[in-house]
């Protein structure tokens, strides 16, 4: 009875839209905001200690303020087993620590429009293993169709020469590798709900994988060699939306079919190709324009409710 009262706002159509609405459109505005940030701060492409410790301190002021609303709205904070503490460092790791390391140094060796749909690539890899993992949902053919539609619209990236069609390891392959990080870490989402409450284990894993981010960042002489009233500013906003984003998608994910709610995370590339196109000034190619309508497609078709009848 209690279980039902409390998932049931996260499981009514109209406030599901809302809030993955809400959290798909808060990250896709975090790629210009990262890399103004790094502006700001005068961090470098070649200065991965600092992107560590950027990335780092803004996930683990993210989750001190998530376990912070947590304690004031009077949530359990007690793991269901001793066990689930390797449970939640595994997760903390994976969609935190790792996730977003290979995200802030692929970001900074890469367009922000270009990583926005490139990223895109996680939630088809996300679609195709909650089939293997998850019976609520099954592997059929529309999801096969949008898979290949979103795959091409991928590839799509790569039309044309110059520096927007060039595949680079420290770009593209670490946006590819973060995307991978983003569809494992979705499937243990469901698995940290059942260890305990879903969003005391969002503060729990934002917190411990921005520390894990912070040591290594500032061992391997990572530092923030300016600071600006404007990259401060930049630097609550990108922690508002990752409290905001993390804790309505982790929800989200925790008790609907994962197709459900990843059909809106086809918004972040298409938000994160305009405002960073907008806000950064950076070309505006008509393949990103492809990519994204290609990808936004494939994930239509992959959640597109059957027909009977």
């Amino acid at each position: 009875m209690t279980q039902n009262n409390e998932k049931t706002i996260f499981q009514q159509p109209m406030w599901v839209t809302i809030f993955a609405l809400t959290a798909a459109t808060a990250w896709g505005w975090a790629y210009p905001l990262i890399k103004i940030g790094f502006s700001e701060y005068g961090i470098t492409p070649d200065m991965t200690g600092s992107k560590m410790l950027f990335a780092g301190i803004r996930f683990c002021l993210s989750g001190l303020i998530v376990l912070a609303i947590a304690r004031a709205t009077r949530r359990n904070f007690k793991p269901k087993s001793s066990k689930a503490w390797y449970y939640i460092t595994a997760y903390a790791m994976l969609n935190t620590t790792i996730h977003y390391a290979c995200f802030y140094i692929g970001l900074s060796h890469s367009a922000g429009a270009r990583a926005a749909i490139l990223n895109s690539l996680g939630v088809f890899m996300l679609v195709l293993l909650a089939c293997l993992f998850f019976k609520s949902d099954r592997f059929t053919g529309k999801k096969l169709l949008g898979c290949a539609i979103g795959f091409i619209g991928i590839l799509a990236l790569n039309i044309g020469s110059g520096s927007s069609g060039d595949f680079t390891f420290m770009g593209d392959g670490m946006i590819i590798l973060n995307a991978l990080c983003s569809a494992f870490a979705g499937l243990m989402t469901r698995g940290l709900g059942n260890r305990i409450d879903v969003f005391v284990g969002t503060g729990y894993s934002l917190a411990l994988g921005g520390i894990l981010l912070v040591i290594p960042g500032i061992a391997s002489g990572g530092s923030l060699p300016n600071i600006t009233a404007t990259g401060i500013v930049v630097l609550m906003l990108l922690v508002g939306i990752s409290s905001l984003g993390f804790t309505l998608y982790n929800k989200l994910i925790s008790c609907n079919p994962v197709g459900k709610v990843a059909i809106f995370n086809s918004l972040i590339p298409v938000v994160g190709a305009v405002t960073s196109c907008l806000c950064l000034g950076e070309p505006f190619y008509w393949k990103y324009i492809l990519a994204a309508a290609l990808a936004t497609t494939g994930i239509y078709i992959i959640n597109r409710p059957t027909r009977k009848g």
